[in-house]
């Protein structure tokens, strides 16, 4: 069989459904660590730090990588990292003399792997021959809400089938997405992507351009509206139903994703009716009002109803902002595409960050999501003076 752009395409979508597990796999077995190895939650914030860090400094390092030795070779790469990282929760914490160390170098390869795939995923779907890029964009992100999805519903059949006790299976299990994926890559036909052959770079250089750096600022709010409230509803939902973890999990996590993920996929099948700058002035407004409604409902269930609006409205956001940066920034080639991907991941920190301070410090919660409110405002801002200027792609 002829492999095509479509099989190409398909590619993208394991690629982020292999970030989606990489990336919420761990969490789900935080408190087992902590049961069984002894592990402090002071050293399982560390892990979470660890992920991040990695990964910016992974989006700053990879546009050499690629360009060196190529987006198939590079994505085979990032492949086999994920599987060690997954499976080696498996069998490390329990082979070194320090289980910690087991799980700091697991988590470590993981975030080297996924941060790979968030910077070469999006310009390959870019690159590829689609009659409504913006829309394939948006479906793209969608895959990792269902891979968020996913992860969180059949992991939490499996400990309800095999019981917590019988963990270590269940991360070799998840390597196989990447495994299937990384024999994927091998076949699969690989775009150049405009920018990368040194003769349509931006003129001036990237760092030049002041639409970049608008873009920038896009991405950072982006990160953080999307996961101020996605790390902490969990909590919230616990806090606020008094329900189990399990439920918690269901209400919280799994309601925003699938609401995040709703929204990507109505973009991805009805956005070539919708003006991208209009929709992302329209979603970060509707985020907005996710954050209010959950601050300030009178009863649980409608805060976390205001959850669920705001993933909603976030969906839009990280896919829209990359596939403008393709339609203003045309030839910013994959460095463009990883300093944006840095800066998202940068609200990716900040945001909860923000939320979780500001809650330690005030003691509510409610307090943190209302100051992680600044995030979309200042989207909403930047969008609303983006409309109202006549702008040109650069070429």
């Amino acid at each position: 069989m002829k492999l095509n752009a479509k099989h190409t395409i398909y590619g993208c979508y394991m690629g982020y459904i292999t970030q989606a597990v990489v990336n919420n796999l761990p969490p789900l077995l935080f408190l087992t660590f902590h049961r069984q190895f002894g592990v402090s939650l002071e050293k399982i914030s560390l892990l979470i730090s660890v992920n991040f860090c990695v990964q910016i400094l992974v989006d700053f390092l990879s546009p050499r990588l690629i360009k060196r030795i190529g987006y198939r070779r590079t994505g085979v790469i990032s492949f086999l990292f994920t599987i060690a990282g997954l499976s080696g929760f498996s069998w490390l914490p329990f082979l070194l003399p320090s289980a910690y160390a087991g799980l700091i170098i697991c988590m470590f390869l993981n975030a080297v792997g996924g941060g790979i795939l968030e910077v070469i995923i999006s310009p390959m779907l870019e690159a590829a021959p689609s009659d409504n890029k913006e829309s394939a964009m948006s479906l793209l992100h969608s895959f990792y809400c269902w891979g968020h999805m996913g992860v969180v519903i059949l992991s939490t059949c499996y400990f309800a089938a095999a019981g917590i006790d019988s963990w270590r299976l269940l991360p070799t299990l998840w390597a196989f997405i990447p495994l299937f994926s990384a024999i994927w890559f091998l076949k699969i036909p690989i775009f150049e992507v405009p920018g990368d052959n040194g003769e349509e770079g931006l003129p001036g250089g990237l760092f030049r351009s002041g639409i970049f750096w608008v873009l920038f600022i896009l991405m950072i709010c982006s990160g953080a509206s999307e996961h101020s409230i996605a790390q902490w509803s969990s909590m919230f939902a616990e806090e606020a139903l008094g329900i189990s973890k399990t439920a918690g999990d269901l209400l919280g996590p799994c309601s925003f994703a699938f609401c995040m993920g709703l929204s990507r996929l109505l973009y991805g099948l009805k956005g070539h009716k919708l003006n991208l700058k209009h929709g992302l002035l329209a979603a970060s407004g509707l985020c907005v009002c996710g954050y209010l409604i959950t601050v300030y409902a009178p009863i649980p269930v409608l805060s976390l109803a205001g959850c669920a609006v705001s993933g909603f409205a976030v969906g839009l956001m990280w896919p829209g902002v990359f596939s403008l940066a393709g339609t203003l920034c045309r030839g910013g080639g994959t460095f463009m595409y990883a300093m944006l991907a840095l800066a998202g991941d940068v609200g990716c920190s900040a945001g909860p960050a923000v939320v979780g301070i500001i809650s330690d410090t005030s003691g509510s919660m409610k307090s943190g999501i209302l100051t992680a409110i600044v995030f979309p405002a200042l989207m909403l801002i930047v969008m609303s003076l983006l409309n109202g200027r006549k702008s040109r792609p650069q070429a």
